[in-house]
């Protein structure tokens, strides 16, 4: 029986660290601490929870570097974009504590009694199960706002980022939150369905993947508790023949490879006009060969390896399958223990796995289309629904096509990202519910109607 975690640094294999699971004792503690917690916080004042959100904020600046050096040495992230996940926690935090008492406050309504009114009730200890990937982000954007609408969370963390896990608790506790408000569990899967069974846990947010999506929506409807998905991404990118391809070369990259390519909204098939298709292979791949692999610790390094070398050998086998049924490669296609050298492929169709598949790394499906109809029917064959981005000159035909593409996002002239001030989420396998802007401050609430007459 599995009794710890040990944790390795993906770049060099290194081991970083041994952490014993959390025993049964333990974890009923920390759900009866959750309960106790929540009986005191709700009664919070929401000026209360937002001063603490400041001493968060503050907590994050004063540690960047060595967050960011744990994150790097946990799961591979070049060291400038672990600055860069920290600072957008910081941001999302920022726009929280301007905006959280409007998103809370009772909403009047006018009707036949004396006084109508909605109220946001918090629901109580909220189960999150979280990636590696963006291993702060992730847990933040959930927090954050659930925890400032007066509810209390447990947090299972991928185990590769264990220590991240542990630093996030820290976080919340040095920044004066009380005890029992965010608590880290030290476990494995085979115990989230005991999780969902127990009382105290009234709802849960799971980002991660289909297979996981899938179990974890079943366990909420066996117990009956409301559940937030955000799962996996094949995002199209659509770049049609009056792209200005010298203004946006840039990001096309960056949406395809940020993270080492390992996030579920970067842009994985991109769907060409044929007219544009020369021009695009050459621009991108010169982009793309820039790229500077090396260690992720080292501020010019650019791409690094991912996280674990199973994730790479995943990949590579995805690649190689899609090869065998004609893809070609224009660039890459190499790999060294967790390393996958950045990769593109053309004359790829829709029954290659490339395409139809989630690919979690630096791997750029290209499609060749005659025109802009093709262009939208190919970006939207897909099971998946996260997101699509469209580069063209012309944003109002775009605009136009907004309703053909069932994504949660639709993006003109930029890469598909998350932003605080923005609902997030996606649409069929990948996903349901709304994370982030006031959409996320009231995923885990009770929307309660409150009806008085003299």
């Amino acid at each position: 029986m599995k009794t710890s975690i040990k944790t390795y640094n993906p770049y060099n294999g290194n081991h970083l660290e041994t952490y014993k699971l959390d025993s049964k004792p333990i974890i009923k503690e920390k759900l009866l601490l959750a309960d106790q917690t929540f009986k005191t916080w709700k009664q919070f004042e929401i000026e209360e929870r937002v001063e603490l959100l400041q001493n968060l904020a503050d907590e994050l600046y004063k540690n960047k570097q060595k967050l960011s050096d744990l994150m790097t040495e946990e799961m591979g992230k070049p060291i400038l974009e672990s600055k860069a996940e920290i600072e957008k926690c910081i941001y999302l935090i920022d726009f929280y504590i301007k905006n959280a008492e409007q998103f809370l406050q009772d909403d009047l309504i006018n009707t036949e009694a004396h006084e109508s009114f909605i109220s946001y009730d918090p629901l109580g200890c909220i189960l999150a199960v979280m990636p590696w990937n963006f291993p702060f982000w992730q847990v933040f954007r959930f927090a954050v706002p659930t925890l400032t609408a007066g509810n209390v969370a447990l947090l299972k963390h991928a185990s590769n980022v264990t220590g991240c896990a542990i630093a996030i608790e820290k976080l919340f506790l040095d920044a004066g939150f009380p005890k029992g408000c965010f608590q880290t569990l030290i476990t494995d899967h085979e115990n989230i369905e005991k999780l969902m069974e127990n009382d105290s846990v009234k709802a849960v947010s799971l980002t991660g993947s289909e297979n996981a999506g899938r179990k974890i929506a079943e366990l909420a409807g066996k117990n009956l508790k409301p559940s937030l998905l955000e799962l996996g991404g094949s995002n199209a990118c659509i770049i049609l023949a009056d792209a200005d391809l010298d203004k946006y070369i840039d990001t096309i990259v960056k949406a395809r490879m940020l993270n080492s390519g390992q996030s579920c909204i970067a842009a994985k098939r991109f769907i060409v006009v044929e007219s544009i298709y020369d021009d695009f292979i050459k621009k991108f791949t010169s982009k793309v060969k820039e790229l500077k692999y090396g260690d992720p610790t080292k501020e010019d390094t650019t791409i690094s390896c991912l996280a674990r070398e199973d994730l790479a050998k995943e990949l590579e086998t995805q690649v190689q399958k899609s090869i065998d049924r004609g893809a070609k490669v224009a660039l890459g296609h190499k790999r060294e223990g967790a390393y996958y050298q950045p990769t593109i492929l053309t004359d790829v169709t829709a029954e290659m796995p490339v395409f139809k598949e989630e690919t979690f790394g630096p791997v750029a499906a290209v499609v060749k289309v005659k025109n802009e109809d093709e262009a939208y029917l190919t970006a939207a064959n897909s099971k998946f629904g996260l997101g699509t981005m469209v580069f063209t000159s012309d944003y109002e035909a775009a605009t136009d096509r907004i309703s053909e593409i069932e994504d949660g996002g639709f993006f003109i002239n930029e890469m598909v990202k998350s932003d605080p001030r923005l609902p997030f989420g996606g649409t069929k396998i990948s996903g349901f519910g709304r994370e982030l802007s006031k959409e996320g401050m009231l995923a885990f609430v009770n929307i309660k109607t409150v009806y008085i007459n003299k």
